[in-house]
């Protein structure tokens, strides 16, 4: 210790901020970013898409739709055309996939080549190719498809596609949802009916966007809560004008911080509100936080709302295990509500995180 630099040992001291006022609006919503390019290079026509989210794992998922016969172009800030190849027509990509660090990409994509006659090579990051891959590569192996994958299951992976692929009934062993997307997807292309059992309702994007895109795909919810989906294959989807809503998970910190500071009050436009995604905000609430909606509408079959946040003294709680899987991205912000909250917050079923970039 005593080579270092004095000054760094001396105490500090920082002053509060300022109150946070004033109306923003946040990127588009990731997942549905996502699904609005592979839907749309799967819809014969044009599907124009505003509010996109720009970030590296989404241009990762517009490139391989280009290196599979779609046309993606961007003609504006956040705004893109796509002129789709129709289901059933993508081509064989001439060089490997490079997903970079988006897992959502991968194990979307894995599913779309997975009842196509083609062949893909996956390959990723540092990051990316230490996440494992078994947990689609199961499901999508009984329909039909073959991989060779790097150990553990892990990227570069190669893909080959069955044609034509086998409709399976396959219950998801953990929630995820871009397990259960893979198997919707690559059951767009397969004859007959494919059926996900979902014991613990996750993310429902996919189920929204498919039916918007025109595919037949029913959902049914038993009585102990499991939703059953199916998707009838071989379908001609129709292309979309699609406006992607705030993503909930950037609002995040927003509504955090606004929450935290004294005399704040911030709106948020335009945020997706989809039920599936929204665990946050009802567990702020519950908190004490005050989070209003303004303007609630629907917008391309998702909801989406401004958001009044004023600042309010929190109090602990102990967050419900079932509202895991809406807001699992989202912990890290409400460990820092949490931190700054009267009392003690007690959270439960996070086994998820483990395998995600916010652990």
């Amino acid at each position: 210790m005593s080579s270092a630099d004095p000054s760094a040992m001396r105490p500090r001291r920082f002053l509060p901020g300022a109150p946070l006022r004033g109306t923003i609006r946040v990127p588009g919503d990731k997942s549905i970013s996502h699904r609005s390019i592979m839907l749309g290079a799967l819809a014969v026509g044009e599907t124009r898409v505003t509010g996109l989210l720009e970030g590296e794992d989404v241009l990762a998922t517009a490139a391989a739709m280009r290196a599979m016969g779609a046309t993606v172009e961007r003609t504006g800030e956040g705004a893109w055309s796509v002129h789709g190849v129709g289901v059933g027509a993508l081509l064989q990509p001439q060089a490997p996939l490079d997903m970079g660090n988006s897992g959502t990409s991968t194990r979307l994509l894995m599913g779309l080549v997975a009842s196509h006659p083609i062949t893909a090579t996956f390959v990723g990051d540092a990051s990316l190719s230490k996440r494992p891959m078994g947990r689609v590569i199961d499901p999508l192996s009984q329909m039909g498809a073959s991989f060779e994958s790097s150990e553990g299951g892990r990227l570069p992976l190669i893909v080959r596609g069955a044609f034509p692929a086998v409709p399976i009934a396959y219950r998801l062993p953990v929630a995820s949802a871009q397990v259960k997307s893979a198997v919707l997807l690559a059951g767009l292309n397969t004859p007959g009916i494919t059926t996900v059992i979902e014991p613990v309702p996750t993310r429902d994007h996919s189920e929204r966007m498919l039916r918007g895109f025109g595919a037949e795909l029913d959902v049914e919810v038993e009585a102990d809560g499991t939703r059953v989906i199916t998707i009838r294959g071989e379908a001609e989807l129709r292309p979309q004008v699609i406006d992607v809503p705030g993503d909930p998970s950037s609002a995040a910190f927003f509504i955090v911080a606004a929450l935290l500071v004294p005399g704040s009050e911030v709106v948020i436009e335009n945020v997706g509100l989809n039920p599936t995604r929204a665990g946050l905000i009802d567990v702020l609430r519950q908190m004490g936080g005050s989070i209003e909606e303004l303007d609630r509408r629907e917008v391309g079959g998702e909801p989406v709302a401004d958001l009044r946040v004023t600042h309010s003294l929190l109090r602990g709680i102990k967050v419900d295990p079932a509202v895991a899987p809406s807001m699992i991205d989202e912990f890290p912000a409400l460990f820092v509500a949490a931190a700054l909250a009267q009392g003690t917050t007690v959270t439960s079923g996070l086994d998820e995180l483990r395998v995600k970039e916010s652990d």
